[in-house]
């Protein structure tokens, strides 16, 4: 008789459950409801566990976003400023260890984001820092919120680092200065500042950003539109290439890709493998170039078919592998060991006037321009739940923190020589964490011992991840710290 009083009672709290959600999504905003539900399911979880022990209660709410539009959000999510620093990889480790690392990389993404999906499945929570503080509480907590506070503060310094180097050879051809002469509005630094105050600050000021799937979509697309520029100027552009000069004239000789003696170029000869100093960045701009975990969670929870979230993973991973591919393949192939660690700006080496080119980067630069504001938002939020927990909305706080934020950015992007020491530094603190280290041990914590022992082989596999996160992070810094210190590293120079 207990177990039926039990059972009912169970099932009335499920159906009011669903009643209060149906209300949640009714009267609140997106992302206030997506923060109300999860506190209700954490509570329903508790009230269940006192009437039923033996059940974690694992309410499902209803979700509106289809199958593709979720691979199309979660790849916009993994593709960023990434892809630019793709072909210096390549030509820093060799086609062939960089496709094996790329794979590597891919996988363990795709491993990892199983591990989040399988705990978030267990305690019904839908937030990356919330998982941590369900795992380690508040230290958890504040360390995932530190890691994902890092990796954006890196990806939006990565954006205006393109902003600093882009916007001025725009600028420049548009008003055809063949020879600058110090101009202001050519200068990269005053250029961010400007971009910053006048573009990005206000729409970061926003209490909600109404424009962020319009933003998305159009970063997805420039992305696209920039690997299809990368592989056709692959087939225009000779090998090896000159310097373009602004004395020359139109009848600016090419080099041939034979010498005189017939032989090919040993310029113009892809290394299947390379190891060097600069190979060091090749792991960190990878795992740079893969993190989409934070935003996993939240798309999970508005996916209509659960079950298939790590199909969306699997997918969505995949399709960014063939793009980061086909980017760093043809990217490299067009310019061999020339490369620069941002590759749009190599392309100004050989006619700083090119119409493709031009619109790449315009795209590009309004892409990363409009993405700022939108990265800018969960840092805000990580760190008033780390500093400011109990705190309602307050306008002065709100300005505050965008403004600090947006002035460190700013400080470092002046300051930082290269955007390779950025994607380097980065992707080898915070990305390693937020792939590998954090989403093993959350599930090491998190799943019951009662249903897989500390002993048993998906903890064991789960906490070899773990080590695996650790020895890229150890080993990668290592290498770029020695770099630095040698002196040899183009991040420690300017392009």
């Amino acid at each position: 008789p207990n177990y039926h009083v039990t059972g009912c009672l169970a099932i009335l709290v499920v159906s009011c459950a669903h009643v209060i959600d149906g209300i949640i999504k009714a009267s609140l905003s997106r992302t206030q409801a997506i923060i109300y539900r999860q506190s209700f399911h954490c509570m329903l979880e508790v009230i269940t566990r006192l009437l039923w022990p033996s059940v974690s209660c694992r309410l499902q709410f209803e979700g509106k976003t289809s199958f593709g539009m979720s691979v199309f959000n979660l790849g916009n999510a993994i593709m960023g400023s990434g892809i630019l620093g793709l072909a210096y990889a390549m030509a820093n480790a060799g086609v062939v260890l960089f496709l094996l690392l790329l794979t590597v990389v891919a996988v363990l993404s795709s491993y990892s984001i199983h591990l989040l999906l399988k705990s978030s499945g267990i305690v019904g929570i839908r937030a990356y820092e919330q998982l941590g503080y369900r795992a380690f509480g508040t230290p958890g907590k504040m360390a995932a919120g530190i890691a994902i506070t890092l990796q954006n503060i890196g990806a939006m310094s990565s954006y205006l680092y393109i902003v600093k180097y882009e916007m001025p050879l725009v600028i420049q051809a548009f008003l055809k200065v063949d020879k600058p002469a110090g101009e202001w509005y050519l200068n990269g630094n005053y250029l961010v500042i400007i971009v910053s105050i006048a573009i990005i600050l206000p729409l970061a000021l926003m209490k909600q950003l109404g424009y962020l799937g319009y933003t998305s979509g159009f970063s997805l697309s420039c992305m696209v539109f920039f690997l299809i520029a990368v592989i056709y100027k692959k087939f225009n552009v000779p090998c090896p290439f000159t310097d373009f000069s602004f004395n020359a004239t139109s009848t600016t000789s090419w080099m041939n890709v034979t010498d005189p003696g017939g032989e090919e170029d040993p310029a113009c000869i892809p290394k299947m493998a390379n190891l060097n100093s600069q190979t060091a960045y090749t792991i960190p701009i990878l795992a740079f170039a893969f993190v989409c975990h934070p935003e996993v969670l939240p798309i999970y929870t508005e996916l209509r078919k659960y079950k298939k979230m790590q199909h969306v993973a699997n997918i969505s991973i995949a399709i960014m592998y063939i793009m980061y591919f086909l980017a760093a393949l043809f990217g490299y192939l067009t310019f061999y060991g020339e490369v620069e660690a941002e590759l749009l700006h190599t392309y100004s080496r050989i006619d700083p006037y090119d119409t493709l080119i031009l619109c790449v980067r315009v795209a590009v630069l309004t892409a990363v321009t409009l993405t700022v504001p939108i990265v800018l938002f969960p840092v805000r939020r990580a760190i008033q739940q780390m500093a400011f927990p109990n705190k309602t909305f307050y306008w002065p706080r709100h300005i505050a923190i965008a403004f600090i934020l947006l002035l460190f950015i700013n400080l470092l992007v002046i300051f930082a020589p290269n955007i390779l020491g950025i994607f380097g530094i980065i992707g080898a603190t915070s990305a390693p964490c937020l792939i590998f280290i954090f989403p093993a041990v959350f599930y090491i914590r998190i799943v019951p011992k009662e249903e897989e022992p500390l002993r048993s082989f998906p903890k064991i596999l789960a906490a070899c991840f773990a080590g695996i996160g650790f020895l890229f992070m150890t080993m990668s810094l290592s290498f770029i710290i020695i770099d630095w210190t040698t002196g040899t590293s183009k991040a420690s120079s300017g392009h």
